[in-house]
């Protein structure tokens, strides 16, 4: 089965998301959880330690500056992390998607170095947080403050982690039968809103 951006974006709207088994698997399935993971954007708290992290400016945060180098350092082993879902063909596919305006980066930077960041997808009103890395203490945890600043101010209504897993958690994640999120998702559906 051919798999393009459009194929893609419709999974999304119907609530089913690709993933690879690893990065060697040449193979994209689609995933349907019965529970789905979500940051209620809205009701969202910054812990302390991370209001103090940001009052200290050590990173610099940009938007869509550097999608490619951001979803290859999320699909890069590393110690945490021995084995990866995103393949050479997911980096295509969304790489492609950025360059149509439906996939979107968000970068922290120290002294010019990339050392966090995380990608996703926008639809709607709805944003499906893909991954995220960090090189640095904190840098993804900020990029995704900055994300959520971005996604409050520019009214959207649904954002979409797919899972939760206890860094998630910690950032407000929470875990809805698939039931709730596809009404979620189909009120985020109905209204049009830009992410730059």
């Amino acid at each position: 089965m051919n798999i393009n951006e459009e194929t893609v974006l419709k999974a999304y709207s119907l609530g089913v998301f690709p993933m690879s088994e690893s990065f060697n698997d040449p193979n994209i399935y689609w995933i349907n959880p019965k529970k789905r993971g979500v940051i209620p954007i809205n009701n969202f708290k910054i812990s302390r330690n991370l209001k103090k992290e940001i009052k200290k400016n050590k990173y610099k945060v940009t938007i869509n500056k550097s999608f490619y180098e951001v979803i290859t350092n999320c699909a890069k082993k590393t110690k945490n992390r021995p084995t990866t879902w995103i393949n050479k063909e997911i980096i295509k596919l969304y790489s492609n998607l950025h360059e149509i305006g439906h996939a979107h980066s968000v970068e922290a930077w120290f002294k010019d170095k990339l050392v966090g960041g995380l990608y996703g997808v926008s639809l709607g009103s709805a944003f499906f947080g893909e991954s995220m890395f960090s090189t640095m203490s904190n840098a993804s945890k900020i990029c995704l403050i900055y994300l959520i600043a971005n996604l409050q101010t520019k009214g959207f209504i649904l954002l979409d982690t797919q899972f939760v897993n206890p860094h998630l958690k910690k950032l407000g994640a929470i875990e809805i039968p698939r039931k709730k999120y596809l009404k979620m998702l189909g009120n985020a559906l109905k209204k049009n809103t830009n992410f730059n």
